[in-house]
């Protein structure tokens, strides 16, 4: 049984989707249910997505999926989204392991290099730890390696622990991409780059974390961001 903001949030998500064709944003679903702040919202969304109401689709910031409605609303609009109306942008991971299935001929091996934080940052990024297929019409030309998400700072960009995110490695990136930035040489952190002057930002995308401040020479780009797999249990 849904809340009574779990399930005015689940019906405004589905009608915004309907109307519009795009999921809300945390600020418009924040001001609809007049909650105090984003963090409220996630907590609904998650607990949405813990009882089967809602989907988070991978590779997009605003993309989320009604599975079902409660029974009352579906008896008056029996037409939430299904899975075939999922956009061109989702993509369905194949961790299968090369023992388990072939690599099908459109698809790329790319290195899986340990664990990235999303949070505070943790240890740098690891030797390959194992391989996993991507579709080459994700990567483009460069080259690629996943790294797994470990922390929630970046919830509100729509990547979240215990996703695998795409890297195209490279040492430059453009003021509001997300990056893999390696501070002092040895910490790892996925966040949103900022250039402020002669500073470096790394900027969280979860108010609950601080955005940190550096000189330029203790920031090192390691790649951008160029695609998000997410596993569903």
């Amino acid at each position: 049984m849904l809340t009574r903001k779990q399930h005015e949030l689940l019906l405004f998500i589905h009608q915004r989707i309907r109307e519009t064709g795009v999921s809300p944003s945390f600020d418009e679903m924040k001001g609809a249910l007049q909650l105090a702040s984003k963090s409220g919202v996630h907590r609904l969304i998650t607990a949405l997505e813990e009882r089967g109401f809602i989907r988070r689709l991978a590779h997009r910031a605003r993309a989320l999926e009604v599975l079902k409605l409660p029974e009352s609303a579906a008896a008056e609009d029996p037409t939430p989204q299904t899975p075939a109306d999922l956009g061109p942008n989702v993509v369905r991971g194949n961790f299968a392991k090369d023992d388990e299935a072939e690599t099908p001929p459109d698809t790329v091996e790319v290195p899986l290099l340990g664990r990235i934080a999303a949070g505070v940052p943790i240890s740098a990024i690891q030797h390959e730890t194992d391989k996993i297929s991507v579709a080459s019409s994700m990567l483009g030309n460069g080259e690629h390696f996943a790294l797994e998400v470990k922390g929630d700072s970046m919830i509100e960009a729509g990547i979240l622990d215990g996703d695998t995110v795409i890297i195209r490695r490279g040492q430059s990136a453009e003021s509001g991409e997300i990056v893999v930035a390696l501070v002092d040489d040895e910490e790892a952190t996925l966040k949103r780059l900022r250039k402020k002057g002669g500073s470096i930002a790394l900027e969280a995308a979860n108010p609950e974390y601080e955005t940190r401040i550096f000189g330029p020479d203790r920031v090192k780009v390691q790649g951008k961001l160029v695609g998000l797999f997410r596993h569903y249990h």
